[in-house]
């Protein structure tokens, strides 16, 4: 896919869903319309997929639009950093997805923590904000920031979830292959930078 091409459908996108969320003129609403169906059918034919499955992703939110927040939780235990293998790409990732409505950024690494490897942590410092897009992610129907959230194990047993399949600590010259759609190389190693270095200060795009 074509990443230029992606986000400047995805930037029409945004600007139709808020001009059908703010105009009240009946015939603008009409063409804003034809520009998101115009955005679909530009990632549809980008992806080389059915128009139908785009628009039940792409183009099913109202409101205006602004960027998801990925929150993944940084666990180690004995210089090794704690990962899970997804189910869906049987790849390795840091535990973690969507932040949820109604919980802070610190409550849901929490939570998907428990939920993904059975571990109970409690959080303990903001490492980094990243920008998807600033990094060699796959390209992404969404903007993206990603928060890597230094947690502490306080207890739990490993244990997959329902969207994992295995519970590991790797050291950093050990790891197994990544899910580079949740995070790169060049993130875990960052990763471990904060280990080596506590005093680290918080990086932001």
């Amino acid at each position: 896919m074509s990443n230029k091409w992606l986000e400047w459908a995805k930037q029409i996108q945004s600007l139709s869903q808020a001009g059908l969320t703010y105009s009240r003129d009946v015939y603008d609403k009409e063409r804003f319309q034809a520009l998101r169906e115009i955005s679909a059918e530009m990632v549809s034919e980008l992806a080389g997929t059915p128009i139908e499955n785009i628009r039940e992703r792409f183009t099913n939110e109202t409101g205006y639009q602004t960027p998801k927040v990925d929150v993944r939780a940084v666990i180690f235990h004995e210089q090794k950093l704690l990962l899970v293998k997804e189910k869906h790409d049987h790849l390795w990732a840091l535990p973690g997805g969507w932040a949820d409505i109604g919980l802070t950024a610190s409550e849901t690494a929490v939570k998907e923590t428990r939920e993904e490897t059975g571990f109970v942590v409690s959080p303990s410092r903001l490492l980094a904000v990243l920008d998807k897009k600033c990094h060699p992610h796959p390209p992404s129907l969404f903007h993206v920031y990603k928060f890597f959230i230094l947690c502490e194990l306080e207890g739990g047993a490993a244990a997959p979830g329902l969207e994992t399949s295995e519970v590991r600590f790797f050291a950093e010259d050990n790891l197994p292959p990544l899910s580079i759609a949740r995070n790169t190389e060049g993130q875990i190693q960052l990763m471990f930078e904060y280990l080596r270095n506590p005093l680290k200060e918080t990086l932001c795009d």
